[in-house]
């Protein structure tokens, strides 16, 4: 297990359960409290064999070279941080994949998981990250034919791939909302459940590559949609995307950049991926180019 010391006390994280333990009678000083956000996301490379109308990532040739992420995955460590997050582009096409994650179950204390959209998942890369890898997160935006033409792959191939996948990690699945696949959040719903995801990730699209991302009035029906389930997954909602929906917020004082942080491809860190003011990590290191995000005014 992990601690990390901030505002609200001691945080205690088990990676391999996902357990969380606040000790908020602690009154930690200041200058004791962890330096690093609590989770970090990295895109390890900006390819992806998927071409989804809504992405909003870099279409730019990038690549994070493996020993430079090895030394910020360390240094993340070390200053507190609890769990990183891979994704791109498609993780999975990265080359060094079970390297680094190897590297961080082994050498660090952190949580890793990932993003992918799972048809990558072999049962060859499966064993190679079996023991590495704490969580997956599978990006499903509908069932059967809209899944199909969203995504161009089949989708029998897909609940394939989760059926593989659950047998060795806890996993989630991740939608993006919009007017299209507002409709079809009943079966992605009963998906999670089928397949026993632990979690249903809920992403109303952003503005991105000339879409105007999710409409007010879809989000207002997402916010329905989330207050009518009464399925047995767990539901979560992008940070920001919550409006006046009932959230927990074990960590209120926890926020900005002292919850989470992003690094792009290209070694750019950002306060989220959808922004657009970043500072490169130089040899400095994550947490120098982190304090220069925030002499920015980005916290």
């Amino acid at each position: 297990m992990k601690c990390r010391v901030g505002p609200h006390g001691v945080h205690v994280f088990d990676r391999r359960t996902g357990l969380n333990v606040l000790f908020d009678e602690v009154d930690a000083l200041q200058t004791e409290w962890a330096r690093a956000p609590r989770q970090v996301s990295i895109a390890l490379t900006n390819a992806c064999d998927l071409a989804c109308p809504f992405c909003y990532a870099p279409k730019t040739t990038a690549v994070l070279d493996v020993a430079r992420l090895c030394a910020w995955i360390d240094e993340l460590d070390a200053e507190g941080c609890l769990g990183i997050g891979f994704g791109g582009g498609e993780p999975t096409l990265y080359r060094r994949l079970p390297q680094v994650c190897r590297h961080a179950a082994e050498r660090t204390g952190l949580a890793v998981t990932m993003t992918t959209h799972a048809h990558r998942f072999t049962p060859q890369l499966i064993d190679a990250l079996t023991g590495a890898v704490n969580f997956v997160r599978v990006s499903v935006d509908g069932v059967d034919a809209t899944y199909e033409k969203l995504r161009g792959r089949p989708f029998a191939e897909l609940v394939q791939r989760l059926t593989q996948i659950g047998q060795t990690f806890r996993f989630g699945l991740n939608c993006v909302v919009n007017a299209d696949t507002l409709p079809g959040l009943d079966a992605v719903a009963d998906l999670a459940a089928s397949t026993g995801a632990a979690e249903l990730l809920l992403l109303p699209e952003r503005p991105a590559r000339g879409r105007p991302g999710t409409s007010p009035h879809a989000v207002a029906a997402l916010h329905q949609w989330i207050t009518n389930y009464r399925g047995p997954v767990v539901l979560t909602i992008g940070e920001g995307d919550s409006g006046a929906l009932p959230t927990a917020q074990p960590l209120p004082s926890e926020t900005g950049l002292r919850a989470y942080a992003h690094i792009d491809a290209a070694g750019t860190v950002r306060r989220t991926s959808y922004h657009s003011a970043g500072e490169r990590v130089d040899d400095r290191g994550v947490l120098a180019a982190l304090d220069r995000l925030q002499q920015k005014g980005i916290a």
